[in-house]
């Protein structure tokens, strides 16, 4: 398998022979979690998430769908699975879809990933779906709407919950995406769950984010607000056969063209149950990836998601070390003092903090 820097993402890539073997798990990995890894914690987390890494680079599918199961049910494992993935990241083109619910996501997504395998792309897809408040479970409808490439060898399907995250996104998705990467895939697409004007999380995961509208619900309207559409690389108006399709397309073109100074996307009319406009929102995204790669875009876009993914894990660890003996002793003595007015917020954070670095061992070198 070849892998690059960001400047050399998209170039095709090539896997073992036994990577396209058609395979039941393609579909996202019916196996748990637990599956190839029952031993771990007696073996050691670490070299069962390095031979799950190895393998799953090497090709075996089944792996892989165990590796994403992993991520996704297992964070304590993320550490060695992150380590294990160094050096094998950073090939893929990253495409992110999202959209307010019912603008034919999952449908646009079927006719993309029909539209790379046609050019020879291997394709990768993570399908967040919204997660049960009751069950805490999902639906999973994105993946069977996609069960047309489900036996295609080139292309590999996976439903993640969203388990009550908020942004459109789940926990696992960061780390579901470096493995889809790793394994070689030359495109990645993040379709999120229905999200609304402020669940902008793909803006920060994908190289190109494609937000989708649909005429006839007061999308035209929305578009004058701040939030999701201004994150936008490419607007899609998909259901482009309906009436009011040419209307929305012309007053989000007007819209673009206001923007002085700012990103202006381009504006893509689709009919995707259709197959219609497919080629040209993919010339679209190529389009883009060039002009991201010309002008270092690309580069400082990775850059702030490898930032973002640092930030996002210190203040989980940070969390956790409030949570765990003896600063969570303290964080209630300290809220008991702001609460008797003996000391304020602010002061209070600061103890709490220089607590905490004086109790942390100095880094190694």
């Amino acid at each position: 398998m070849t892998t690059g820097s960001a400047a050399g993402v998209g170039r095709e890539r090539s896997l073992p022979d036994r990577a396209r073997a058609p395979a039941t798990a393609g579909l996202g990995g019916a196996d748990p979690a637990t599956a190839g890894l029952a031993t771990a914690e007696s073996a050691g987390a670490e070299s069962a998430a390095v031979q799950l890494v190895a393998a799953a680079v090497g090709g075996d599918r089944r792996a892989l769908a165990r590796l994403l199961s992993a991520v996704e049910n297992t964070p304590r494992w993320w550490p060695e699975i992150s380590a294990a993935l160094a050096g094998h990241v950073g090939g893929a083109q990253t495409v992110g879809l999202t959209g307010a619910p019912g603008v034919g996501k999952s449908t646009t997504v079927t006719a993309l990933v029909r539209a790379y395998r046609r050019a020879g792309r291997r394709v990768g897809v993570l399908a967040v779906d919204p997660s049960s408040p009751y069950s805490g479970g999902a639906l999973l409808g994105d993946r069977v709407r996609m069960s047309e490439h489900a036996g295609d060898p080139g292309v590999f399907i996976r439903s993640l919950a969203s388990r009550g995250r908020l942004g459109g996104l789940a926990a696992a998705t960061a780390q579901a995406l470096r493995v889809l990467d790793a394994a070689g895939f030359d495109v990645v697409i993040v379709e999120t769950v229905g999200v609304g004007q402020a669940e902008i999380d793909i803006a920060a995961l994908a190289d190109t984010t494609c937000v989708l509208l649909a005429p006839g619900a007061g999308d035209d309207v929305q578009a004058a607000k701040a939030g999701l559409l201004e994150v936008a690389d490419v607007l899609v108006v998909n259901k482009a056969d309906r009436p009011g399709a040419a209307r929305t397309v012309a007053d989000l073109t007007a819209l673009t063209r206001m923007r002085a100074g700012a990103r202006r996307p381009a504006v893509v009319r689709v009919a995707a149950t259709l197959g219609e406009g497919i080629d040209e929102l993919v010339a679209r995204i190529a389009a883009h990836r060039r002009e991201l790669a010309a002008t270092g875009e690309l580069d400082r876009r990775r850059l702030a998601r490898a930032a973002d993914e640092i930030r996002g894990l210190a203040l989980t660890a940070l969390r956790d070390l409030l949570a765990a003996p003896p600063h969570d002793a303290r964080l209630a003595e300290l809220a008991h003092q702001v609460l008797a007015g003996a000391a304020d917020p602010w002061s209070a954070a600061e103890c709490l903090l220089g607590d905490i670095l004086t109790a942390q061992p100095a880094p190694s070198r």
